[in-house]
């Protein structure tokens, strides 16, 4: 089975026993010469037979360096002295008319099953063919650039694949289809990528959203959800967000983060790292508190390194993020409730069905209300270790919010006994 459907010969397999591209449907006034472009897809307009461009003497060394020669000739703009060349006009100009012919003949389950490099080579022959019919000569890295550009937007993420593989970007901020802010080495700066319109961003946030099996729309205007590389993902729609769909996305390294690391990059000094180290060895209750962004999670996965590796350890968190780097680890994730508000599994659910599932450690993600008492208690019953994270500008603050968390709660015990609960349990607060 190829991603375009059934192949007409025996066995259906091209050269390499692999899917053949010759399974497609014949394109609409294809007879024998590319025909013009259709009526609903009309080609962009050429008074004159435009010449190819000449080929540069310097060719492109890199896959980034074609996509930026080809956004460079797509959104140039002609005065009228020169005619208009076949691929001079804006590159979703191009994307529009050749994406809805590939569509017409994929496959979508088959194509589902393939990887983005098999794609590529499927979709190949009908994007040379559809940009035959539209006359739109391009140089071949410029076919793969546009070939990517297209398995993104079937597949992929859309204009937010370039930022997710951006190593050096931690933070990506979409406000809406026509603004997104990312956070590299250190600074915000704005994105050079934009949306085609609200509804292609809400299609690549719903995407995202239903990777982890929930759904973002007008009723549940809200969902947090992840990538397969742990990447941390909260979506927001209208009506709740006034400019278009909101994406927010907090990518983590791939590299496990470890203590002498964080104090090779200054984050701490070699007493700490070695108190620390000691701490997480020694089975101590740590709360680790912070703003938004100072390094919570990253200082978590960090401490986690010094967990002995016989230890079975549960880590509980609204959207997983988590990497701890022990063998016997076993990760839990809350369930949102359905339509109907019904079937919604909390933090605090997880931390009391945790107690049974003989842990030695039991590690959230965050705390943000009553399940911080469930936490304390578990500290205070032979599971020594157990850590969380907390938002808190100061150690005195933490222990502040810690005490408002549980009164939020139905727990009925006055404020003293809560004062007493929280010193007997935690031994160590971090602030990063």
């Amino acid at each position: 089975m190829s991603a375009f459907g059934k192949k007409g010969n025996a066995g259906g397999l091209g050269p390499g026993g692999r899917p053949a591209f010759g399974v497609a449907r014949p394109m609409k006034g294809s007879g024998g010469a590319a025909a013009r472009g259709g009526e609903q897809f009309p080609p962009i307009p050429v008074e004159g037979a435009a010449a190819p461009a000449p080929s540069s003497p310097s060719r492109p060394t890199s896959t980034a360096e074609a996509m930026d020669r080809l956004n460079e000739r797509m959104t140039s703009i002609n005065t009228g002295d020169s005619e208009v060349g076949g691929f001079e006009a804006s590159v979703h100009k191009i994307k529009e008319q050749v994406l809805p012919r590939l569509l017409e003949r994929v496959d979508p389950e088959a194509a589902a099953t393939l990887s983005k490099e098999e794609l590529s080579e499927e979709f190949r022959p009908i994007i040379l063919e559809v940009l035959a019919e539209l006359k739109v000569t391009l140089n071949r890295r410029e076919q793969f650039a546009l070939e990517k550009v297209l398995i993104d937007e079937l597949l992929g993420f859309g204009p937010l694949e370039e930022l997710l593989n951006d190593p050096d970007i931690t933070d990506i901020m979409v406000n809406g289809p026509d603004q997104t802010y990312i956070e590299k080495k250190g600074k915000l700066v704005l994105a050079p990528i934009r949306f085609r319109d609200e509804q292609h961003l809400f299609q690549i946030a719903q995407r995202i959203v239903n990777m982890v099996g929930r759904r973002v729309d007008q009723t549940t205007p809200l969902a947090d959800a992840r990538l397969k590389d742990g990447s941390r993902v909260n979506v927001i729609v209208p009506p709740l967000s006034l400019r278009g769909t909101a994406i927010s996305i907090r990518k983590f390294s791939e590299k496990p983060i470890t203590l002498d690391m964080l104090r090779d990059f200054g984050s701490m000094s070699d007493k700490m790292c070695t108190a620390l180290k000691i701490a997480g060895a020694c089975r101590m209750n740590i709360v680790i508190s912070g703003g938004t962004g100072s390094g919570k999670t990253t200082m978590l996965n960090a401490l986690s390194k010094m967990i002995d590796p016989g230890e079975r350890v549960l880590t509980i968190e609204d959207a997983a993020e988590l990497r701890l780097q022990q063998p016997h680890w076993l990760p839990l994730e809350t369930r949102p409730p359905n339509l109907e508000g019904q079937g919604a599994i909390t933090i605090g659910d997880l931390v009391k069905n945790a107690l049974r599932m003989r842990p030695d450690r039991i590690i959230l993600g965050e705390i943000r209300g009553a399940e911080c008492f469930d936490l304390l208690a578990a500290m205070n019953t032979g599971h020594d270790g157990s850590m969380c994270t907390l938002h808190a500008n100061s150690p005195r603050e933490c222990l502040g919010r810690m005490e408002n968390m549980i009164l939020m709660g139905d727990i009925k015990i006055p404020k003293e006994a809560i004062s007493r609960q929280i010193a007997e349990s935690v031994d160590l607060i971090v602030q990063v």
